[in-house]
């Protein structure tokens, strides 16, 4: 019976040895942290894994999740600086970087990161008005995730992210919205219209000074060839004629009768080849002009004093009426 005793006592002994053992092994999954308290007081922190403690000592205080986490915002009124009342909500997201601050530092701490995130909201959203609020969203992400993560950093957590989802102005300002995106979208169509008119004109007016340049530069070098060709004209003329009166004053005789009966002939000339010109009637004095011609070279001689040279005169058949000729 002693034997038996003992044996029972050995295996009650090994019982509890197993069961003390298996109280001071804690296994923390991955993603969690667990703090430990002794008596009532912050020891240290289980990481994931296999872990030792004193049992009936030591005991698990708080399983804190080191994960990032989503937080909903529910939606608040936020009255803008211009005094316009709109709803906000938004998510944040936050991660636990020291499980013992999370712990022991703040009581609730999805609460309190809420209220601070709700609070922190009213406050940036307040201060802008409702054009720079609508339009400017990541500006007032980035403004309350500075000030939100600077506060919840003595919990031992990180605001990863803060994002406003929606933002709904009242239905009446929504429509007071609607007209002067209207009007504003309208003035600019009207300002594009007279602009794009306005340069049309200038570019109109622009082409057309080019063209009263470009045909004033013509005239103004048609003018000058003219004036060169009447100058070279002039010049042949009074080549031709110093020329003429050199022979003249030479004793050329025959000189002055060609450029007399020269003349003539192209002023008949130019009355024959008129373009309505069938008939020619010609005066008598024309006649006469006409047997004057032999009579200049004679004249001519007596001036110059040689009459021994030779004269020759072509005669020109004229009949003549005394109303007129036909030719």
């Amino acid at each position: 019976m002693p034997l038996a005793g003992f044996d029972i006592v050995l295996i009650g002994l090994l019982v509890l040895v197993v069961l003390v053992f298996f109280a001071g092994v804690k296994t923390v999954p991955q993603g969690y942290n667990y703090t430990i308290e002794r008596f009532g007081r912050y020891r240290k922190t289980l990481t994931p894994g296999l872990n030792f403690i004193v049992p009936f000592i030591d005991r698990i205080g708080h399983k804190l999740n080191m994960m990032e986490q989503v937080l909903d915002v529910p939606s608040q009124e936020v009255i803008t600086r211009d005094n316009a009342t709109v709803t906000a909500d938004g998510v944040t997201f936050y991660q636990v970087l020291d499980a013992a601050r999370a712990a022991y530092e703040v009581l609730g701490l999805q609460n309190a990161i809420l209220n601070l995130t709700m609070t922190n909201i009213r406050s940036v959203m307040g201060s802008m008005d409702l054009d720079s609020l609508l339009s400017n969203r990541d500006e007032i992400n980035a403004q309350i995730l500075r000030v939100v993560d600077a506060a919840a950093e003595p919990w031992g957590i990180k605001i990863t992210r803060i994002e406003i989802k929606d933002i709904n102005p009242p239905r009446d300002l929504v429509d007071a919205m609607g007209r002067q995106m209207k009007a504003e979208r309208e003035k600019r169509a009207s300002i594009l219209e007279a602009e794009g008119k306005r340069q049309s004109e200038i570019l109109k007016a622009e082409g057309e000074k080019q063209s009263l340049i470009l045909e004033a530069e013509g005239r103004r070098e048609s003018a000058f060839r003219d004036a060169e060709a009447r100058e070279r004209e002039a010049e042949a003329e009074a080549k031709a004629t110093r020329m003429v009166s050199d022979a003249i004053a030479s004793g050329d005789v025959q000189a002055i009768n060609y450029f007399v009966a020269n003349k003539y002939v192209e002023a008949f000339k130019e009355l024959a080849t008129s373009r309505n010109q069938k008939t020619l009637i010609l005066p008598m004095e024309a006649s006469s002009l006409l047997g004057s011609l032999s009579g200049i070279g004679e004249i001519a001689k007596e001036a110059f004093g040689k009459d021994d040279r030779p004269t020759r005169s072509s005669s020109v058949p004229v009949t003549g009426s005394p109303d007129g000729d036909e030719r």
